[in-house]
């Protein structure tokens, strides 16, 4: 997937094509927002026949690459952001973002980037902390199973 980030053109997206730039980041994530459910369903369902761990920590790091994309996107637009002007700029504002260190050396501007910035921050308050939840439970319970203990309630 990250390879996949830095190689595939996202020349087609950002302030030139905003319909089709917003469509694409709202339908990514929500598509990503509903398959995390799903496998945290199966986490609180403890279905045995699944893998949802794997999945789950699959789809954060996918949707911390949505973010990113869109950020490099952004940047595109002349005011956008103070000091985003690569991918790994980009990539490097996400997860210190997501990580609420913010630095501050990377800092958005514009309205929209400030919007899709606090989108990350909600999505992944309400998201990925479920969606790490749900790992954490998974893998106390295995660990608990494991060593003939089960988890408390």
């Amino acid at each position: 997937m990250t390879v996949a980030y830095f190689v595939l053109p996202l020349s087609g997206f950002g302030p030139r094509t905003p319909e089709l730039s917003w469509t694409v980041f709202i339908v990514v994530l929500t598509a990503i927002g509903c398959l995390l459910l799903l496998q945290i369903r199966d986490v609180l369902l403890d279905r045995p026949d699944t893998h949802p761990v794997v999945v789950i920590l699959l789809l954060m790091f996918l949707s911390v690459l949505v973010f990113s994309a869109t950020y490099y996107a952004l940047a595109r637009h002349a005011g956008a952001f103070v000091g985003l002007r690569t991918r790994l700029d980009a990539l490097y504002f996400t997860v210190v973002t997501l990580a609420t260190v913010g630095y501050g050396d990377v800092v958005p501007q514009s309205q929209t980037a400030r919007l899709v910035t606090m989108i990350q921050i909600l999505y992944s308050f309400v998201f990925l902390t479920a969606a790490a939840t749900a790992v954490t439970r998974r893998l106390r319970s295995r660990v608990g199973d494991r060593l003939g203990h089960s988890e408390p309630p």
